[in-house]
């Protein structure tokens, strides 16, 4: 059970939710290289604190003759049940539940933020809602279909069908049109191609999960009305392409402290790949590990050892970062680490897996660079190199 339990922990930190707004655009564009008859055009606003809505306007001109559905896209789901999510209206009464709205605190599942990101797109009126939705485990993917969508899928889980992709086997050795259920007549060769689609768009563009609920079909083709997407964390290399120019927003009700900012801000102005997350202020275990993918492996360990309580951070450098920048990303988690005392005292860690692109002696001449005996002195804290290789 505690296996299970700290191996979810860190498979979650290796997942980094996306809007909803950017999730429908990588469908739109990329999902009609494996089904050509998907014919949605991604018609999406995201509005932020800062937007023009002017100038907005003029840029997407079907918000001013179209009727619209206005939501926020914080990465929190129930929307409706919130009463937070606007249908069929025009584009006056869109800008004014959007300043009657930006700004405000609200609660949702126990958590309290403030909205500061809304997706706007067309309102498309239906009768008929599906679920559909994939995610990753050991053996390969699930893909979860029931023709009972929307808010009450969960309270009708029962009918929810289940296959599962076999990583060795693929889609080819899976029967999907004959396990749709009889009621979808005509519609079930339109959803059997959909489904085998989504899921080649899910595995090549590098998610970790997917779920649309509802879509629907409007005017003959499958519309998707509410996403939720989580990509692959370890993925982002091989995916930078397909992901060029997608944020990655804190989850609803987190704010960055001011060593994460710094973090983030020295990663959005580098080529390379600068990440951190504090779980634990007062952990005894700090890590400082090189690459995506060697971090979850560490984090994993850290865990399955029986230390999660006790781990403070989780992040990453990677992508070839230069000597200043692995310097200052080092003397933050020095900095952080020697703040609080603990009689026990503490570790760090500092390891990686194999270069593949990262100039090793630069990276450790910045690391060398801070004078470890320095900072640490006060605190007994013990340290570890490692670096994972093929044999």
């Amino acid at each position: 059970y505690q296996r299970r339990v700290h191996g979810k922990v860190v498979l979650d930190m290796a997942q980094r939710g996306i809007r909803e707004y950017d999730a429908k655009r990588l469908l739109a564009r990329f999902l009609p290289e494996y089904l050509n008859e998907f014919s949605y055009n991604g018609d999406l606003a995201l509005v932020g604190p800062e937007t023009d809505l002017v100038e907005l306007a003029s840029t997407h001109p079907w918000l001013k003759t179209a009727r619209l559905v206005v939501k926020p896209d914080q990465l929190f789901g129930k929307r409706g049940k919130h009463g937070l999510v606007l249908l069929d209206a025009d584009w006056d009464r869109a800008k004014k539940f959007l300043q009657e709205n930006m700004g405000a605190q609200v609660a949702v599942g126990g958590i309290t933020g403030r909205l500061s990101h809304f997706l706007i797109e067309p309102f498309i009126p239906h009768e008929e809602e599906f679920y559909v939705a994939i995610s990753s485990d050991n053996d390969g993917d699930n893909i979860f279909f029931s023709m009972q969508g929307g808010v009450f899928v969960e309270e009708n889980w029962d009918k929810v069908i289940r296959f599962h992709v076999d990583v060795l086997d693929g889609m080819d050795s899976i029967d999907i049109k004959s396990r749709l259920p009889e009621d979808l007549g005509e519609k079930s060769s339109a959803i059997e191609n959909f489904v085998k689609a989504l899921w080649r768009f899910y595995a090549e563009t590098g998610f970790s999960y997917l779920e649309i609920n509802p879509f629907t079909f409007h005017n003959g083709s499958i519309v998707p009305l509410d996403m939720v997407a989580k990509l692959d964390d370890a993925e982002e290399y091989w995916q930078r392409k397909r992901w060029s120019g997608l944020a990655f927003p804190e989850p609803f009700g987190r704010s960055l402290s001011k060593e994460e900012q710094f973090i983030k801000d020295l990663d959005s102005k580098t080529g390379a790949s600068l990440k951190l997350t504090i779980l634990n202020p007062e952990g005894r275990i700090w890590t400082m590990v090189a690459g995506g993918g060697a971090s979850v492996i560490y984090a994993d360990t850290i865990c399955d050892l029986g230390f999660a309580k006790e781990m403070a951070n989780y992040g990453e450098y990677s992508g070839d970062p230069n000597t200043e920048e692995t310097y200052y990303y080092t003397r933050t988690i020095l900095d952080l680490m020697t703040r609080r005392i603990d009689p026990c005292g503490k570790m760090l860690l500092i390891g990686g897996a194999i270069a593949n692109f990262t100039d090793v002696a630069k990276t450790f001449k910045g690391l060398s660079l801070i004078h470890i005996s320095e900072p640490t002195r006060p605190e007994r804290i013990s340290y570890a190199v490692f670096c994972l290789k093929k044999k």
